[in-house]
C-alpha cells in the first residue's frame, strides 16, 4: 500500500475542499491515487467545495471587532445574500473578525490562524463550511488599526447582527482625553466615512494618479471655455482644491453638522474630551467592492445559439 503523506492530504484538500480525515481516508482507499481519491470523495458526496470554487462570491458579510486600543475589519464572501443571513455563517464571520485583532491586518496570517475550538485553520474551516452550506465561501481581506492612547471607533452599516453588515468602518483617534467622548466623536466620524467613502485622510495621501487624472479632465473642460491660459490655470487649481474638499476626510463637510468640516468637528470635540485629538487613520470596507461579476445576457445567448444552427 502506498504511503500517504501530509503533502498528499493537503493537495487533495485544496482540490476538493473536503475535510482532512476524509481526504486521508480517500487516499488510503485509493492506494494513493490522487484522481481516484477525488472520485471517491465525489462518490461519497464529500467533494462539494471543488464544484463551487470557480463561482464568484460577491455577497457575504463585513465583520468588525474591537478591544482596548485596537480594531479590525474582515470581509468574508459567499455567493448569495441568503447565506449571509445564515446564523452559522454569521457566527463564523464574527469569530474570524475577533481573530483578525491578532492578525494585525495580515490576511495570510489570519487565514492560517487556528479557528476557535477546531484543529483546522480559518481557511480550512471555511472550506468545511462550503461543504455544509453548499456555496463558495472565502476570506477576502482584512485590515486593522491601533493607537497608543485613545480609541479605535467602529461602525457597521446595514447591520445583520452585532458587528456584522454590508459596510464596516474603523477610525483611529490618538488622544489622552475622555474615552467616552472620544468614542462618541469617533463613531460619528465612522458613520461619516461610511456615508461619504473618502479617498484619503489628508491631501498628500490621495493617489497622485487620481489627482492627475482629475487635473487632465479639469484642464480639458477649462480650455473649452476659451479663456486666457492664466485664467484657465486659476480655474484648474480652484477645481483641484474643490476636489480635495470632496474626497479628503478631514476637509469634507461633516455629515452630522455640514456647517463644519470633519477637521473642525474634531477640534470642537477636543473641548469636551479635555485633550487634543488626532485622527491617525481610517478603514472602510464595503461588501463586494471591486469584485467583478459576470451577468449573462440570456436573450443574447439564445440568439447566438439560434444563429449557430
Amino acid at each position: 500500500m502506498a504511503a500517504i503523506t501530509a503533502g498528499m492530504v493537503k493537495d487533495l484538500r485544496e482540490k476538493t475542499g473536503a475535510g482532512m480525515m476524509d481526504c486521508k481516508t480517500a487516499l488510503s482507499e485509493s492506494n494513493g491515487d490522487m484522481e481516484a481519491a477525488v472520485d471517491w470523495l465525489r462518490a461519497k458526496g464529500l467533494s462539494k467545495a471543488a464544484k463551487k470554487a470557480d463561482r464568484v462570491a460577491a455577497e457575504g458579510l463585513i465583520g468588525v471587532s474591537s478591544e482596548a486600543k485596537s480594531g479590525a475589519v474582515v470581509e468574508v464572501n459567499s455567493e448569495t445574500d441568503f447565506v449571509a443571513r445564515n446564523p452559522e455563517f454569521q457566527k463564523v464571520v464574527a469569530e474570524v473578525a475577533k481573530l483578525a485583532l491578532k492578525a494585525g491586518g495580515d490576511v495570510e496570517k489570519l487565514a492560517a490562524a487556528a479557528y476557535p475550538g477546531k484543529t483546522a485553520s480559518v481557511t480550512d474551516h471555511l472550506k468545511e463550511l462550503v461543504a455544509t452550506i453548499g456555496e463558495n465561501i472565502s476570506l477576502r481581506r482584512t485590515a486593522a488599526l491601533s493607537v497608543t492612547d485613545g480609541v479605535v471607533a467602529t461602525y457597521v452599516h446595514n447591520q445583520a447582527a452585532p458587528g456584522l453588515g454590508k459596510i464596516g468602518v474603523l477610525v483611529a483617534l490618538e488622544s489622552t482625553g475622555s474615552a467616552e467622548k472620544l468614542a462618541e466623536i469617533g463613531r460619528q466620524i465612522a458613520m461619516h466615512v461610511a456615508a461619504t467613502n473618502p479617498l484619503a485622510l489628508k491631501d498628500e495621501e490621495v493617489n497622485p494618479e487620481v489627482v492627475e487624472r482629475e487635473r487632465a479632465i479639469f484642464t480639458e473642460q477649462a480650455r473649452e471655455s476659451g479663456k486666457p491660459e492664466k485664467v484657465i490655470a486659476q480655474m484648474i487649481e480652484g477645481r483641484i482644491r474643490k476636489f480635495y474638499q470632496e474626497v479628503v476626510l478631514l476637509k469634507q463637510a461633516f455629515v452630522i453638522n455640514p456647517d463644519l468640516t470633519v477637521e473642525k468637528a474634531v477640534k470642537e470635540a477636543e473641548k469636551e474630551a479635555g485633550a487634543p485629538i488626532t485622527v491617525t487613520g481610517f478603514v472602510r470596507f464595503e461588501l463586494g467592492e471591486g469584485i467583478v461579476t459576470e451577468k449573462g445576457d440570456f436573450a443574447a445567448e439564445v440568439a447566438a445559439a439560434a444563429g449557430n444552427q
